[in-house]
């Protein structure tokens, strides 16, 4: 039973927060223990889990969750499934296991371990790329520069590691209180049903720190931050010049002031990898069909769907009309595809046409390993 506070007696109080849930589309987690229901929560958003296996290590233990606080015991994959039966499946909220819930096997948390690792990138770009697009360009330089936007300090190569010359080797995946905590318009504090405690990042007490996501699939999985705090990407980017970060403690290093240009060119290249990374991701389907009808068609859809995500990516701020043409044809030939197999080929053509558009003409194509 997930998602069931409104049907369900039994987990009508201190299980889930229905409203926030369909209206800000914030979960109520219990990273601080079960004891105390009504007092002793959290409201956070869904991050994807796409490149885990890029994203989840750090210095400090495995990173799982917005808070670096995903799972219980040692924080691995692993306990995090585990975490996730015992916050979300219980029958009733007394959460006895063998009784309001059945805990994972062995074999099956080795499944889920294997299937989250798969999914997305195995490896973290390497920055820059030589791209067509003049906007994506400039963002591109600001994101790389780390005395004036700074975001290849926490996010480098844009994924979810710490800048190694700054961090040092092996970093990895970092907190940081960015102040996100401040903002007056946070959406579980606008809505008020109900109003959670100051959610206080990692560890019990809290540090006020939350981790770092990587940036690569950002575009396509909003709302932005571990509060939903921000719907666009474009607003995410333009947090980083509000007083709540200049004032936190992660904004102490100096002040970021961008102008309304560079934030747009900084989402306009991470919208750029965004987009690459969904071609990616659909060429890879494409060129790997599986051999049985019934899979090879579920992957087709997987790909339209990716090439979907690219079109609305680069679409919704006018980026690459020309590549979006391509894309739009490599749908259309997918469609036809799911009854029609061969023309996989002409879609796979297209793809290769779209990111050859958003590539400058010099630049390598980015492989499957990237």
């Amino acid at each position: 039973p997930l998602f069931v506070a409104e049907t369900v007696a039994g987990l009508a109080r201190g299980f889930e927060a229905p409203r926030q849930m369909r209206m800000n589309g914030l979960i109520r987690e219990n990273l601080d223990g079960f004891e105390d229901l009504d007092n002793r929560f959290t409201l956070r958003g869904v991050p994807h889990i796409l490149a885990m296996r890029t994203s989840v290590a750090s210095r400090d233990g495995p990173h799982t969750g917005w808070g670096g606080d995903g799972a219980p015991g040692d924080r691995t994959l692993r306990s995090f499934a585990v975490g996730a039966v015992i916050q979300h499946f219980p029958k009733t909220t007394s959460r006895v296991a063998g009784v309001d819930f059945r805990l994972p096997t062995e074999e099956e948390l080795d499944a889920l371990e294997a299937f989250m690792l798969s999914l997305g990138r195995q490896e973290d770009l390497s920055l820059p790329l030589a791209l067509a697009d003049a906007r994506a360009t400039r963002g591109q330089t600001l994101f790389l520069d780390n005395n004036v936007a700074r975001c290849n300090v926490c996010h480098f190569n844009a994924g979810a590691n710490a800048n190694p010359a700054v961090f040092g080797e092996g970093a990895g995946n970092l907190n940081f209180n960015t102040g996100l905590e401040d903002l007056p318009d946070i959406p579980s504090h606008v809505l008020g049903d109900p109003r959670p405690p100051r959610d206080d990042g990692r560890n019990i007490p809290g540090d006020g720190t939350f981790n770092t996501p990587p940036l690569v699939e950002a575009a396509d999985t909003p709302p932005f931050f571990h509060n939903n705090a921000r719907a666009t990407l474009e607003e995410a980017v333009a947090f980083y010049n509000s007083d709540a970060f200049n004032n936190s403690p992660s904004g102490q290093v100096g002040r970021i002031t961008l102008t309304t240009e560079q934030v747009n060119d900084i989402a306009a290249f991470l919208r750029v990898l965004n987009a690459l990374e969904n071609i990616r991701q659909a060429e890879a389907m494409l060129t790997a069909l599986p051999t049985r009808d019934d899979r090879a068609r579920a992957t087709l859809r997987l790909a339209i769907e990716e090439t979907q995500d690219a079109m609305e990516v680069l679409s919704a701020v006018n980026l690459h009309a020309d590549a979006v043409a391509n894309l739009d044809a490599a749908k259309q030939a997918l469609a036809t595809a799911l009854d029609y197999r061969n023309n996989a080929e002409r879609a796979l053509a297209e793809l290769r046409e779209a990111r050859g558009r958003i590539l400058a003409a010099q630049a390598p194509a980015i492989t499957s390993g990237q």
